[in-house]
């Protein structure tokens, strides 16, 4: 470990992490690493090779592969690339790991101790639920439903599924004995006020399918009716842990294949997402209802851009499949639809035949595409009637979409459709009237902007960048920006990728973990010269290639010179040279450029 000793309050606490961690330390947890001169190689250990690529560089504290990837970075990119986690998360586990306490940004300790104790007190009723349904002679009937819905044992300890017993006061005196009070109980939603006074269980004889966040906190609870009760479904109601609106079944457990996969699908059902993991489709999720919201999609968008929806093809979930065109604008990517056969959900499809469900995935339809087809199946578009009808649907939907070249490819589509030229549907877009908030997000109330000190571990000119562009909303207009892969610093590169994607700063707050809260704050409020802000940001973000470049090119050429010391094959020596003679010939662009821009501001005195 690395202990210079200074304290906290002298640092930002990305800064202090970084500081008492060392990268050869962690690496060397994951990967064997040879001492190669001042650097350590290794196999690497995101793709197969058996010649080792991949570089650590412990006075730089970064890695880099040489091979297949031909990507590096820094401590934290390490262990979210490793372990399949996002920034936020790697900060958690390097902070554990370096004994650093991570500030709590978002709201008050007193309010935090509160959603403790409901987590705490949720998962004592999932444990209490688990225990009947597995061993209790009153859980015999949801065992034999659990069976007949084929669950393995495995898969009910996975979901940690229950039994609540048709009883008002089981779980209630149960909890209270081990220290719980009413009140908690109440705001926890799992009993309720009775009409003459007092109070009862919520759940009362039904199969209990906990509801957990994406860090695996239980936060409410689903529960299907094993008699004729009705409702047949009931969930928890809304308390400061749970919302529904805002929840995605099976989430925590699904969290690294959607990572893994670069795709989440959403279902309708508790069972089909259960029936998906049994069967190793375990980046499938469930929305709790037909409404996916733009919370759930939200939640989506921090693991992938990259979405499908299975939902039941009647009229709810047809109208959900309307209602998730705009979702798109959120994901910045095409959303598609899984079509299910007639009268099966997933769960029916998977147990039936898992490899009809692989070939309904491959074959989903972008949403658009989906709707479109929805839309015309019952039109005669060799009628005007109909035509029209077809238009007063389709275009405004098309509308909607916020990126022109999808939406110029749909209105090309819907011409064809009604053989109608462009030009008149382009020329009736703009007396669309934009829907009345109808796909906007919910914004979060701005927080107080907090002056962070100087990072003792910061990339002066990363972050002279990254300032100009988050106090300037105007710069994203221009085209020329840098790419995410010249910030070396995670956290830098973190709030970069989080400013290309959102459409304000409120957005932009929502979307970033509130661990790197401290450092955008500093960013917001960094001092900066007052005029020429465009001309600046070009300048920085063609600082920030050639710094890139070069630190490249000083990689590529200590690679080359040990594989050569140490008889690497010609085909590695080869391919070494190939990489650095484009690295060579992306910094004469760069060097060009700069001469153009020293002579063009001459040219202006």
């Amino acid at each position: 470990m690395k202990g210079i000793g200074l304290q906290s309050n002298n640092m930002s606490v990305i800064d202090e992490i970084k500081q008492r961690i060392d990268v050869v330390e962690v690496v060397s947890q994951y990967v064997k690493l040879t001492k190669s001169g001042r650097t350590f190689r290794g196999l690497c250990p995101f793709h197969s090779e058996k010649h080792p690529s991949f570089f650590v560089y412990p006075e730089r504290q970064s890695w880099h592969c040489f091979g297949a990837c031909n990507t590096g970075g820094d401590v934290f990119s390490f262990i979210m690339k490793k372990e399949g986690i996002d920034f936020g998360e790697a900060l958690r586990l390097m902070a554990q790991r370096a004994g650093v306490s991570l500030p709590s940004r978002s709201e008050p300790s007193a309010k935090k101790e509160e959603k403790e104790r409901l987590y705490q007190v949720n998962e004592a009723a999932a444990q209490y639920f688990h225990n009947l349904l597995v061993s209790s002679q009153a859980g015999e009937k949801a065992r034999s439903y659990v069976a007949s819905r084929g669950l393995s044992p495995e898969t009910i300890t996975s979901f940690q599924l229950g039994f609540s017993p048709n009883s008002w006061e089981a779980l209630k005196q149960y909890l209270m004995e081990r220290g719980y009070t009413e009140g908690e109980l109440l705001t926890a939603g799992l009993i309720i006020e009775g009409e003459g006074g007092g109070s009862h269980d919520r759940f009362r004889n039904r199969l209990m399918f906990p509801i957990s966040d994406v860090r695996g906190h239980i936060t409410g609870f689903g529960a299907r009716a094993l008699d004729d009760s009705l409702p047949k479904y009931l969930n928890s109601s809304q308390t400061p842990v749970f919302d529904k609106s805002g929840s995605l079944y099976g989430i925590n457990l699904a969290t690294a294949a959607i990572r893994q996969q670069n795709m989440a699908v959403i279902v309708e059902g508790y069972m089909d997402v259960i029936t998906a993991h049994q069967n190793g489709f375990n980046n499938v999720v469930a929305s709790m209802g037909t409404a996916v919201t733009e919370r759930q999609v939200s939640a989506v968008k921090r693991l992938t851009k990259n979405m499908a929806l299975a939902l039941d093809a009647d009229a709810a979930g047809e109208e959900a499949m309307l209602r998730g065109v705009g979702y798109e604008n959120t994901l910045d990517a095409e959303v598609k639809v899984i079509i299910l056969p007639e009268g099966k959900d997933p769960d029916d499809v998977i147990k039936e035949d898992a490899k009809i469900w692989q070939k309904l995935l491959e074959e989903a339809l972008p949403i658009v595409d989906y709707t479109s087809n929805m839309v015309t199946a019952n039109l005669d578009l060799t009628t005007a009637k109909d035509k029209t009808l077809a238009v007063d649907k389709l275009l405004p939907i098309i509308a909607e979409i916020k990126d022109t070249v999808r939406q110029a490819h749909y209105l090309q589509k819907l011409a064809r459709l009604v053989n109608v030229t462009e030009r008149k549907l382009e020329a009736a877009l703009p007396k669309i009237k934009p829907s009345q908030g109808r796909y906007r997000a919910e914004e979060p109330k701005p927080e107080a902007v907090a002056q962070a000190l100087r990072p003792v571990f910061s990339s002066p000119l990363e972050e002279y960048c990254l300032a100009l562009l988050l106090q300037h909303p105007e710069l994203k207009a221009l085209s020329q920006h840098p790419s995410p892969e010249y910030f070396q610093n995670s956290e830098n590169r973190e709030i970069f990728v989080a400013w290309q994607q959102a459409s304000d700063l409120s957005s932009l707050k929502a979307e970033l973990d509130p661990a790197i809260g401290e450092h955008l704050d500093y960013l917001l409020t960094k001092s900066l010269p007052p005029n020429q802000i465009e001309e600046k940001c070009a300048d920085a973000v063609l600082r920030l290639r050639e710094g890139f470049l070069r630190s490249l090119a000083t990689k590529r050429e200590a690679a080359l010179a040990l594989e050569a010391e140490l008889g690497g094959t010609a085909a590695e020596l080869a391919k070494l040279e190939e990489q650095g003679i484009e690295v060579s010939l992306q910094l004469g662009e760069v060097f060009t450029q700069k001469s153009r821009r020293v002579r063009s501001k001459g040219a202006e005195k």
